[in-house]
């Protein structure tokens, strides 16, 4: 009799193993939601529409993005993190979220390391400092001279305390001694829209976000923020080639709840690289500002966000930045 209930357990057991094996031999065979904390037209949101549309092509299955940009992105983030391990619900992030906002909260819901699993990077999202075509300065370091011989008088806009635009300047205004007065926005666009205005005369922003702009006129650059020049703008100089050592980008990735089986993690990493090699979305993604990255999978992402982690704390600190 107890031969016969053993024979039955292992049976049974597997029996659940081949319908694990087989649940994830055959994903995806359902809607893999995208959850997004941040609001639709930002950098990663541009970003990621076209690659998870050609992903989507692949796996053969809708891969529809929900925008939840509450709460700087906390909220969204959480989601991820609570969702079910079985690779229906991914993360689309940028390191704002994973290595900036940890250092700016006090309290967390999400472990930036232990709630998600590496999918990979999907690209780096070059900024630019842009101004209002009326204001004086022509470059970064005429912004810095401004704001030092108009200590505290020159505003600059973002899209919301901790954001990436708001971190970029304060690195400028760190390594500059510049002082400028930051004025949070509740997301990039509206910060956008009020430089463009001259409320505010100058911000930094993703280069995604502001090109239309700047073609049209109604914006001009200061600066690339990346390390080199951008082919979009092959005259305009970098940041670092009037004030030296600044560099600032963001990335945008993929990352899936803690425990997703490593299958699910391989299909996904794998749509993406096809993806990313795509001509057409090569084409679009360098056109909008991006700066491609298919080789940065699992390991080096996770390595990134630790690094991330690290400068971002001196960063915040140093500045004593306080969340909304």
């Amino acid at each position: 009799m107890l031969h016969l209930r053993l024979s039955k357990l292992i049976i049974l057991g597997l029996g659940l193993f081949v319908t694990l094996a087989q649940a994830q031999t055959l994903y995806p065979n359902r809607t893999i939601q995208i959850i997004m904390p941040l609001q639709a037209g930002s950098g990663v949101d541009l970003l990621m529409r076209p690659v998870t549309a050609k992903m989507s092509e692949y796996l053969g299955q809708a891969m529809p993005i929900e925008n939840i940009p509450g709460s700087a992105g906390l909220i969204g983030a959480n989601k991820v993190a609570q969702a079910p391990a079985d690779g229906y619900i991914v993360g689309a992030f940028n390191d704002s979220i994973l290595t900036m906002l940890p250092n700016l909260y006090k309290k967390v819901d999400y472990d930036p390391i232990q709630s998600f699993v590496p999918i990979s990077q999907v690209a780096s999202i070059t900024f630019v400092m842009v101004a209002n075509p009326n204001f004086p300065a022509n470059n970064a370091a005429d912004l810095a001279r401004i704001a030092k011989d108009r200590p505290g008088k020159i505003d600059y806009a973002s899209g919301g305390n901790g954001s990436p635009q708001h971190i970029g300047m304060e690195i400028f205004k760190q390594l500059t001694g510049a002082s400028m007065v930051h004025i949070p926005y509740r997301g990039a666009t509206a910060a956008v829209t009020d430089v463009i205005s001259g409320q505010i005369p100058v911000m930094i922003s993703a280069l995604s976000v502001v090109l239309p702009n700047i073609q049209a006129g109604k914006l001009k650059v200061l600066g690339i923020a990346s390390k080199t020049r951008s082919p979009l703008l092959p005259n305009t100089p970098t940041i670092s080639e009037s004030v030296s050592g600044y560099e600032f980008s963001t990335w945008g990735a993929l990352l899936a709840p803690k425990e997703t089986p490593a299958a699910v993690v391989a299909k996904l990493n794998e749509a993406l690289s096809i993806a990313l090699k795509d001509p057409k979305i090569k084409e679009q993604l360098i056109r909008q500002g991006f700066e491609i990255s298919p080789s940065i999978g699992p390991d080096r992402l996770k390595e990134q966000i630790n690094q991330g982690l690290i400068k971002m704390k001196q960063v915040i600190q140093h500045g004593k930045i306080q969340p909304d």
